[in-house]
């Protein structure tokens, strides 16, 4: 089933992007790979103005729900860990308006993997009712939201200020 995946993963387009561009494939943790990814694609991105980066993640989350529903329903599954799509989206969301500084952008990282992996309310709520595509993507859309609150809450208490300097 691996190497046909493999297969599927590089030569279908919805595949591929589903997946992650492969980061998806990884044997272990495929949504902390597909988070990793995200983290990394986003570099280009944190330095375009930041409706672009909002109209990016919002398209991304349309053709999101689209791809991952499609995929998941031909491999006959409800939430296939492959599918790692709706971590880049929830990740670029933890993202919004964090300085781009190394140790703020690991926290942003670290408070995605925690909503994501422990599933608080509502993050639970809409993996367990939401169904298809749409809830394979709100559930790290929910965890994206709550780590961008909470990454943006530390950096306020240490003075920062949202994006570097807002509340000096």
């Amino acid at each position: 089933m691996r190497a046909e995946l493999v297969g599927r993963v590089f030569s279908r387009p919805d595949y591929f992007l589903a997946m992650g561009m492969g980061a998806g494939l990884s044997p272990r943790a495929p949504g902390t790979a597909g988070s990793v990814a995200a983290l990394v694609l986003f570099i280009p991105l944190a330095l375009m103005p930041i409706a672009l980066q909002v109209g990016l993640i919002v398209v991304g989350f349309v053709a999101g729900v689209y791809l991952c529903d499609r995929v998941a329903a031909d491999m006959s599954v409800k939430d296939p860990s492959a599918i790692v799509w709706d971590e880049f989206i929830g990740m670029w969301i933890s993202l919004l308006f964090v300085p781009l500084i190394w140790y703020w952008w690991i926290l942003a990282f670290v408070m995605f993997r925690i909503f994501d992996v422990l599933k608080p309310w509502p993050v639970s709520w809409a993996d367990r009712e939401l169904e298809g595509g749409m809830g394979i993507m709100c559930d790290d859309v929910i965890a994206g939201v709550l780590a961008l609150a909470s990454t943006h809450l530390v950096i306020w208490l240490y003075g920062v200020g949202i994006a570097g300097g807002w509340f000096g």
